[in-house]
């Protein structure tokens, strides 16, 4: 039976279609890009330059790109961002099957791709609520979103092997291009909830807008300080250093795919529970996954043989799923809807906006510590970093407000 969510809610139904599809052919790019860089002759330094290259763009654009969202159309917004990706990727996709692609190719290429998406990422927070008619249904959306994640976690893999058997790194990005058309059509016969936004105010005075629903919430901008450590900190671990580990020491994109499918699998777990589970204080549940979470990197190289690797990440996969969920879901449950893509778009810029820093210093770090030293280090202070999140007291006694949400109104500041 479909989660009611799903049943009920007609406009997240589309939404929610479009996205999944798309969300496989993204699972299978990151996979499919590192080796795609190192097919051409790149180095390991060049796999982390390209990485990085997907994420600068929220350094410059993420703050813009949530001020945009609260002030035009966030469907549009939406829209265009995947034509832009339709485009990176197939004009990636075709150098690489001709045999003209180089790296600065794939590094520039990858930097489109970021900046679409430094526009798209707000614009989703900010429509997602939009979609849903009763508040009690943003958690099991988000849960959804999450699943939509992790079946992407394990199809994306096992989907992007057979690509490259068959068609080459190539041919698999030229698929990818293709589920953005999907995601296009599905956009296309959406209607949301309209918001009503008020008089448009100057563009820097709604920036500072932003920033103030920030700064007024104390369990806000500590967890943005968590999440910048563990993107900046742990997850280099998994675009950079794990797919270089496992090609020296393992078998390649073969070990990289059965760790990935498991982390995917259990991720599945955690998003199908939190379509049940209503913790009452959700990001404190979130703090403590977080913690969890950030143990993926002391995982990957603990030098466990490849299966029990995988069996581990798949605990650790449960944390990471159920910190995102419960984060994203306290979000839209306490912030204003006029606001909510200026206050993710700080999200967006504050952790995936600072990965860049973390892959292009993972590699120099690791080849003067050592890749094993090195992943166990960054597990360690993901894991303070939880744990000072956690001591903050507006992060643990942060009720749940989904029931009592004023989409018309700002949110009462929490101490």
């Amino acid at each position: 039976m479909l989660p009611a969510v799903l049943r009920e809610e007609r406009q997240f139904r589309l939404l929610f279609l479009g996205q999944a599809l798309s969300v496989v052919g993204d699972r299978m790019t990151q996979v499919v890009l590192p080796f795609a860089v190192l097919s051409i002759g790149g180095s390991v330094a060049d796999v982390g330059i390209v990485a990085a290259a997907g994420f600068f763009p929220f350094i410059v654009l993420g703050l813009i790109g949530g001020v945009v969202a609260d002030r035009i159309e966030r469907k549009r917004i939406l829209i265009a961002s995947d034509v832009v990706r339709l485009g990176s990727q197939a004009v990636a996709g075709v150098l690489l099957v001709s045999g003209h692609a180089e790296v600065w190719h794939l590094a520039l290429l990858t930097a489109v791709f970021g900046a679409a998406d430094s526009f798209f990422s707000p614009a989703f927070s900010g429509l997602m609520p939009q979609t849903i008619s009763e508040p009690h249904f943003l958690q099991p959306a988000n849960a959804l979103r999450g699943l939509s994640f992790s079946t992407g976690s394990i199809v994306g893999p096992a989907l992007g092997g057979v690509l490259v058997a068959a068609l080459g790194e190539g041919g698999a990005l030229l698929v990818d291009a293709g589920t953005f058309g999907v995601s296009v059509l599905c956009l296309l016969a959406l209607r949301p909830r309209v918001v009503e936004r008020g008089d448009p105010e100057p563009f820097a005075a709604d920036l500072r807008g932003g920033w103030r629903e920030v700064r007024s919430r104390s369990w806000v901008w500590s967890f943005l300080l968590a999440m910048v450590v563990y993107h900046v900190v742990v997850l280099p671990s998994i675009y950079v250093l794990g797919p270089v580990l496992m090609e020296d020491e393992l078998n390649g994109a073969t070990s990289w795919a059965i760790i990935t499918v498991a982390f995917g699998l259990g991720s599945v777990v955690a998003d199908v529970l939190l379509l049940r589970w209503h913790p009452r204080y959700a990001l404190r549940a979130a703090a403590i996954a977080l913690g969890f979470a950030s143990c993926q990197a002391v995982i990957i190289g603990s030098g466990l043989p490849i299966l029990a690797i995988a069996a581990v990440e798949f605990f650790a996969a449960i944390g990471v799923s159920a910190f995102f969920t419960l984060w994203e879901t306290s979000l839209q449950e306490h912030i204003p809807e006029q606001s909510i893509s200026r206050v993710s778009s700080y999200d967006y810029a504050a952790s995936a906006g600072m990965m860049p820093v973390g892959m292009v210093v993972a590699g120099p770090v690791a080849s003067a510590l050592g890749i094993h030293t090195t992943l166990a280090g960054m597990s360690a202070i993901g894991v303070l970093a939880a744990i000072g999140c956690l001591s903050v007291r507006a992060v643990r006694d942060l009720p749940r407000a989904a029931a009592a949400r004023d989409t018309a109104a700002p949110a009462p500041a929490a101490p």
